[in-house]
């Protein structure tokens, strides 16, 4: 990145420290509104160049300004990354529209930030749409109990055991954490029964009426909310694929698209890159691929590896990247990876050439 490149949006030699702070809010609020009107043209250079400018801008400005370039940023699929991570730290009045909604930040940034920051920010992050266990972990055992309750409450959320169990400790003196909980529908048998235990009677009597209590030998076992409730176009309206394959061309064209990128792709939970990539390797559509990669049934997506010799460790690493991070569980996770393991690549390409056994959708 140049020097020349970067004046070409704010030319930080004429911007001196004698400057006004009114001239400083401008600028940084101008880039911000250029970029997030022209952040699906831009390439990735241009959007590098974005982020320098924009991270030194950001530091030059109030609150206020602060503010206002992360509401620009936060509903955008591409953004500035070293940007968003900086402002989705900053005072919770900045910090909280980027914690509800940007897409940009990464589960280990989001849970780094619930780690480090305050209960605001926790709180913030606790609304988004989708939460993984990895984030819900920490936003259960650093969160105060209002932290507890909107975590417990979003539908989107996914918990670890050790996720619940802190729940249902904090639950055992909290009215609301225990409704929260009687409404939701992954908790497993010995999660309800410990619920039970603690919950005020007129929990139970919802518990009761619902069938929990009654039946408990029927319930389901432990299942997503989100598998529940969110159709896989849902999950793929989340990801910019066009953008996604102008950056795998870019690995094409250098001669560096093969299955060591795929996995480091996948491993830096770049979803849509990834689809990318493994529709080039494989020889598929980037349709198929991604309507096989974020289906709760996973078989399609296996034959399609197994025909194509692609290792095992890429595949356990891509069945948990995008949409499966969230939607299949450890040990649904284990039972692919085994079947995967199980199968002969003459028999997957022989499915695979016939196409027919794996549905597109």
């Amino acid at each position: 990145m140049t020097e020349a490149l970067q004046t070409e949006l704010v030319n930080f030699g004429g911007l001196s420290s004698e400057a006004s702070a009114d001239r400083k809010a401008e600028l940084a609020r101008h880039v911000a509104v250029l970029f997030s009107l022209t952040s699906d043209k831009c390439s990735d250079e241009q959007v590098d160049i974005y982020d320098s400018v924009l991270l030194r801008l950001v530091n030059m400005v109030e609150v206020e300004v602060r503010r206002f370039v992360a509401e620009r940023l936060a509903e955008l699929r591409r953004g500035p990354e070293r940007t968003i991570r900086q402002l989705a730290g900053d005072e919770i009045e900045v910090a909280e529209t980027l914690l509800r909604r940007s897409s940009v930040l990464k589960d280990p940034e989001l849970a780094g930030i619930a780690d480090v920051n305050s209960n605001a920010h926790r709180l913030a992050i606790a609304q988004r749409e989708v939460l993984s266990e990895e984030v819900t972990d920490v936003l259960v055992r650093r969160g105060d109990i209002r932290v507890k309750r909107r975590v417990a409450a979003n539908p989107g959320a996914a918990f670890s055991l050790e996720g619940f169990e802190g729940l249902l400790d904090a639950a055992a003196e909290d009215h609301a954490l225990q409704l929260a909980l009687s409404e939701r529908r992954d908790l497993a048998d010995a999660h309800i029964a410990r619920l039970v235990e603690v919950a005020t009677e007129s929990v139970r009597q919802k518990l009761v009426i619902a069938g929990a209590l009654a039946d408990a030998e029927q319930l389901p076992q432990a299942a997503r909310i989100a598998e529940q409730r969110m159709s896989n176009d849902y999950w793929l309206s989340r990801y910019d694929f066009e953008a996604a394959r102008t950056r795998v061309l870019t690995l094409m064209r250098d001669g560096r698209l093969n299955e060591s990128s795929l996995r480091w792709l996948a491993a830096d939970d770049r979803f849509a890159e990834a689809v990318v990539a493994f529709a080039s390797l494989t020889k598929v559509s980037v349709t198929e691929a991604s309507n096989w990669m974020v289906r709760l049934e996973v078989e399609p997506f296996l034959i399609v590896a197994k025909a194509n010799n692609l290792s095992s460790l890429t595949v356990a690493t891509l069945l948990k990247v995008g949409p499966w991070r969230h939607r299949l569980t450890v040990q649904a996770r284990a039972q692919a990876l085994a079947r995967f393991d199980a199968m002969r690549v003459e028999d997957a390409r022989q499915r695979f050439a016939l196409r027919s056994d794996l549905p597109a959708d």
